[in-house]
């Protein structure tokens, strides 16, 4: 097959593993700076990585999810700050679709590749002003926000009618109108550069706002210009595997290096051959096993979302809670191979050189993400289907 027979697709898989051995030459470099290094986001946006979801209408691809995320888990097998950040970042390019056009034409009506960075905890205060909102607040964990000139900032708009619930919105605020806090300073994930934001007294138009009921609708502004299937996937659905996907990729990607330190080593106390320890077999043969499990159910998920989307249905509720449980697991499940696979290999796998060390920092950091706690969406899934009422809405 030549280039030119390529589909999109393939050259995106294509491009995402012929940059693994630069970001694995950059990996130290990447957790020194406590950021993606210029070069890489310079090689992903060349590469076409952060439109692949982006509207066809301002230079996207307008690509399926999978495809997305299958370029997230690529880059992840050498790198998963870098994985991360492509898969929060670049995600806002179609979420920002979603937008009301005006603030698709604010963000990108002069340069199309402009980036933002988010942070979606609901703890900015909300003013209803003439025209807008006034927002003011103190956000966390921003991912890639030195590289991005907006930001998406969640808040609760207080009602205007007593006894009405409040309404949770994505405020898109430009940089001149909040500060980054430099604070990064972790011990996994070094290099996503998730820094604070602080925002004082910011006027945000109605037109920079969406709303979450819309999202999960599946019927946002920005369906009247980009009318392409993808923009009617849940938002709920979507994002929350930005957070979750890079882990299967970084637990892949040590499978091979697994194998290298562990097929001849000989444990130094007793003298016997580390290949021979059933838990040391059994902790490769559970990683391979769930690298399968969770990219499998993924792709699965994605197909029935395309399909409903494809066909302008919506998915209902109890498919949408199983799928959100089905998000929440893969970081769990990551966490559990790697950390068998670490204690495998023994005491060398705490030095910070060893092949293992920085994957399994990565995943247990990926985990502490509060979209990565299986428990409080399986007991939901656990609960409605026993005949209990349903507590999430991020679906």
């Amino acid at each position: 097959m030549t280039a030119a027979q390529k589909t999109t697709a393939e050259r995106l898989y294509d491009a995402a593993h012929a940059m693994l051995p630069a970001l694995r030459g950059r990996v130290q470099e990447t957790a020194a700076l406590g950021q993606l290094p210029e070069a890489t986001v310079r090689e992903m946006q060349d590469a076409g990585f952060f439109r692949i979801m982006q509207p066809a209408r301002y230079g996207g691809l307008e690509q399926d999810p999978e495809v997305f995320f299958r370029v997230q888990m690529i880059l992840a097998e050498a790198c998963m700050s870098t994985a991360w950040v492509l898969g929060v970042v670049a995600i806002h390019n179609w979420q920002l679709g979603l937008f009301d056009d005006r603030a698709q034409q604010d963000v990108w009506g002069e340069d199309d590749s402009t980036l933002i960075s988010s942070s979606y905890m609901p703890v900015g205060k909300v003013e209803h002003v003439e025209g807008g909102y006034r927002l003011s607040g103190h956000w966390g964990f921003s991912s890639g926000s030195k590289h991005c000139k907006w930001a998406f900032l969640g808040g609760m708009v207080p009602p205007t009618v007593e006894g009405e619930a409040p309404d949770y919105r994505t405020f898109l605020v430009p940089l001149g109108d909040y500060e980054i806090i430099d604070n990064w300073n972790v011990s996994g994930l070094e290099g996503t550069g998730s820094h604070d934001i602080v925002v004082k007294d910011a006027f945000v138009p109605e037109h920079r706002t969406h709303r979450a009921i819309h999202g999960f609708e599946c019927n946002s502004p920005g369906n009247a210009v980009n009318t392409h299937y993808t923009f009617r996937l849940p938002f709920g659905q979507i994002f929350v595997r930005a957070v979750s996907s890079s882990s299967i990729g970084a637990l892949k990607g040590v499978v091979n290096s697994y194998v290298a330190v562990n097929k001849d080593r000989v444990g130094l106390n007793d003298g016997n051959k580390i290949a021979t320890d059933p838990d040391a077999q059994m902790a490769l043969a559970e990683a391979v096993a769930t690298v399968d499990e969770c990219q499998t159910i993924m792709l699965r998920n994605f197909d029935e979302m395309v399909e409903a989307a494809q066909q302008g249905r919506e998915l209902d509720i109890d498919t949408r809670i199983k799928m959100r449980y089905d998000a929440a697991r893969v970081s769990s499940r990551c966490t559990e191979a790697i950390n068998r696979m670490f204690i495998a290999c023994g005491a060398q796998g705490i030095f910070r050189d060893h092949p293992l060390n920085r994957a399994w920092l990565d995943i247990n950091a990926g985990r502490t993400h509060v979209a990565n706690n299986p428990f409080k969406f399986g007991r939901n899934l656990g609960g409605v289907m026993m005949g209990g009422p349903n507590a999430d809405f991020f679906l």
